[in-house]
């Protein structure tokens, strides 16, 4: 048995031993890595192990694979391979992006560019926005929501200034799935000759996202949303767009970001993307859809008048994400209450206090509701069953739970 055989012999071993133990719905926090993926990586922590730089025999297989999972990232959202830029975190493609951007902005003589984003956006987004505002003298814009998690356009242009570079609002809220108007904030953002950046961690693979169509100048992809390891990542970068490196050396990946590439990882996404394109095409999105549906119906007729969508029904969302919040219950206690169960509720927890979901709040609301936010994610591996055990599940925690508040 060869090392990729055994490879993937032992990781469908552990997987089928986790699904044994528990029903997986968490998919938007982290996807399982598909053994076909894992079995494409293999070679390249063994017999082809070369520098893909180097010019000799060892050199020229990573450098062919590098090459050719470029074009694979590329094909799946539309781009041209040179387009791509491989990173080791979705985190570190925002911050290259935003970053990027303000940084450029200011060597070419701009004192203070002007950057804008939304309350909702991922943390990592926040947290470029904010570091270029005390590090690169960015000014930076925070939009609010309304109640269903969306960014209204009338905001962005009131928020438009001629020194504004860069927009960045993500494609596919992490809790909830609400898919913002992108096309329409892009619009109102050219016109005003600003450059478009948007975190599609969540949609990518998920939905059809063609970088084309959407017009954007910048977007991030995550290997582990798409069943590829943690610890890569791909930022998006439309020809023609100024971006300072966050890190230089080499002057690998087009001189955006230096160091040895990780060829393994390359792989294992350029492996994931053609899968994701092949699921796209067989129609996974609707299946995971009618999954999704499923389950609701199945949490409402076992618990009448007490579960309510956080991510209204008529707004386009994600067809995997289900966000609800079960009333009279603690979303985290529930979970407690069926072990059997992985997904994640809408709160976090610090030092022993349950603190509501930043992006339910955004929305308005109330901390009750919040705190018993349950967010249930699908993916390639679930079935109906599953569905109906989850279903269950809840069922019978909150159940208990509300027993034992009698």
């Amino acid at each position: 048995m060869g090392v990729g055989e055994a490879a993937v012999r032992l990781f469908s071993e552990t997987s089928q031993a986790l699904v044994d133990s528990a029903v997986y719905l968490d998919y938007n926090a982290t996807t399982p890595v598909d053994p076909r993926v894992v079995a494409s990586l293999v070679p390249y922590l063994s017999t082809h192990f070369g520098n893909p730089s180097s010019a000799h025999l060892y050199g020229r297989q990573p450098h062919t694979a590098l090459v050719r999972a470029r074009a694979q990232v590329a094909a799946l959202i539309g781009a041209s391979p040179e387009e791509i830029l491989f990173t080791g975190s979705g985190s570190e493609a925002d911050a290259t992006a935003i970053r990027g951007v303000v940084t450029a902005a200011t060597r070419s003589g701009l004192g203070h560019p002007h950057v804008i984003t939304q309350v909702t956006e991922h943390p990592a987004v926040l947290a470029a926005c904010a570091y270029a505002q005390v590090h690169h003298g960015a000014e930076v814009t925070v939009l609010g929501v309304d109640a269903q998690g969306l960014v209204d356009p009338q905001d962005l242009l009131a928020a438009l200034r001629p020194e504004t570079v860069l927009v960045s609002i993500m494609h596919a809220n992490n809790e909830t799935g609400v898919l913002q108007p992108v096309a329409e904030l892009l619009r109102i953002t050219g016109e005003h000759g600003a450059l478009f950046h948007t975190d599609a961690a969540q949609s990518v693979g998920k939905i059809p996202v063609d970088v084309t169509e959407l017009g954007v100048d910048l977007l991030t992809l995550v290997g582990h949303k798409i069943y590829a390891p943690k610890g890569i990542a791909a930022l998006y970068v439309r020809h023609g767009v100024g971006l300072d490196p966050l890190i230089s050396g080499g002057g690998q990946e087009g001189g955006y970001r230096a160091g040895t590439e990780n060829v393994p990882y390359a792989v294992a996404l350029g492996t994931a993307a053609q899968l994701a394109a092949a699921d796209l095409s067989a129609g996974e999105p609707a299946r995971l859809e009618g999954l999704r549906d499923r389950l609701h119906r199945e949490l409402q007729q076992r618990l009448p008048h007490r579960v309510h969508l956080n991510n209204g029904l008529g707004v386009p969302r994600l067809p995997q994400t289900l966000n609800i919040s079960i009333a009279g219950t603690s979303g985290h206690a529930v979970l407690a209450g069926c072990p059997q169960l992985a997904a994640s509720t809408g709160s976090a927890c610090h030092a022993g206090t349950h603190q509501p979901s930043p992006v339910l709040s955004a929305m308005g609301f109330a901390q009750e509701h919040v705190l018993a936010a349950l967010r249930l994610t699908l993916g390639r591996w679930t079935t109906t069953t599953d569905i109906v055990i989850a279903a269950e599940a809840i069922a019978h925690a909150v159940r208990g739970q509300s027993n034992s508040n009698t």
